[in-house]
């Protein structure tokens, strides 16, 4: 199947592996590209860019296929060493970066100079123009119900997809939602070009992380994620747990004097325990709607070659035999 995305990435499939804290490293990434994908190291989890060029030449020597490096932008005080990071994504080879967060518009004259393709992730039309007009090559539209950070406008991607598609003139990537063949046939008939998935790579056999997180997804349903952090504006989808139920319970007692400090300890520090030491009821932890329809740890060969195939099945015969 070709679509602008995988020409403008050079893969073999629409499917695209986002980047994920803890758990975008070179062990998934190489599994997700030798499976035809796009699969996607995450600069700040190895955090410095000495680690990060040691995790991109990782990943080079375990695929010859195209990969991207996720750069999410943190408003934050003490920032990351953004361009030294870049430095090492440049240095490095890598011919994709996908942006998150704050605008890339800061970046953008240094990685397009470096022949990078650009693709930022967006929660909303108006957030993907501003990228379409900086010179992105392509955004990913994250839909409300996607894991970790969807934004302030709970749209969902039904709306979300078509109403992009409708403004939009560069390739757009559906995610938030995505897990398998269904995912990819309506976002395709959406107005994407692919899918762009997190939470359905996490439990995946290659995914670097502790197996209790993979089980709790596959245990979770449709209705076990939460939101929190709404009161700060910064809102994050999580699977439920005692921890979360705490957070929650926090914010409604704080009201409107809620504070960053009230939840940090439900929040601050705990991928490492969660993804790492298998702590699944540590704090809160992202994860999207699409638990609910995931129920196996398939590899990442075996997970996208279904993907595939089950969606040729669906437009050349479900979809094919309405119209006949």
């Amino acid at each position: 199947m070709q679509t602008r995305m995988t020409r403008l990435f050079g893969i073999e499939h629409p499917i695209m592996q986002g980047g994920m804290h803890y758990v975008g490293l070179a062990q998934l990434a190489s599994a997700v590209s030798n499976a035809g994908g796009l699969g996607t190291i995450t600069a700040l989890t190895p955090g410095t860019p000495e680690r990060l060029s040691a995790e991109i030449e990782r990943c080079k020597a375990m695929t010859d296929k195209p990969f991207a490096v996720n750069l999410t932008f943190l408003p934050s005080i003490n920032a990351p060493d953004y361009p030294s990071l870049i430095a090492a994504i440049i240095d490095g080879g890598v011919g994709i970066v996908e942006t998150a967060g704050r605008s890339p518009q800061e970046y953008m004259n240094v990685l397009k100079g470096a022949g990078i393709r650009v693709i930022h992730k967006c929660t909303s039309v108006r957030h993907a123009l501003k990228a379409q007009d900086i010179g992105c090559d392509a955004v990913s539209i994250d839909g409300f119900e996607c894991g970790g950070h969807p934004g302030e406008d709970d749209i969902p991607n039904m709306i979300l997809l078509p109403r992009a598609a409708d403004e939009l003139e560069i390739p757009i990537v559906a995610s938030g939602g995505m897990s398998d063949a269904r995912s990819l046939v309506a976002a395709l008939a959406l107005g994407a070009e692919g899918i762009n998935m997190g939470t359905r790579f996490v439990a995946t056999a290659e995914a670097p992380v502790h197996d209790n997180v993979r089980q709790a997804i596959v245990s979770a349903n449709e209705r076990d994620t939460r939101l929190v952090m709404r009161p700060l504006r910064n809102t994050e989808r999580v699977l439920n747990n005692p921890a979360v139920e705490t957070l929650l319970k926090t914010e409604v007692a704080r009201g409107d004097a809620l504070v960053f400090a009230d939840i940090a300890e439900q929040v601050a520090g705990i991928y490492g325990r969660v993804m790492v030491d298998g702590e699944t009821d540590a704090g809160a932890w992202s994860c999207g709607m699409v638990a609910g329809l995931i129920n196996d740890v398939p590899s990442c060969a075996t997970l996208i070659s279904r993907i595939m195939s089950e969606a040729e099945s669906l437009i050349t015969d479900r979809l094919a035999r309405l119209v006949s």
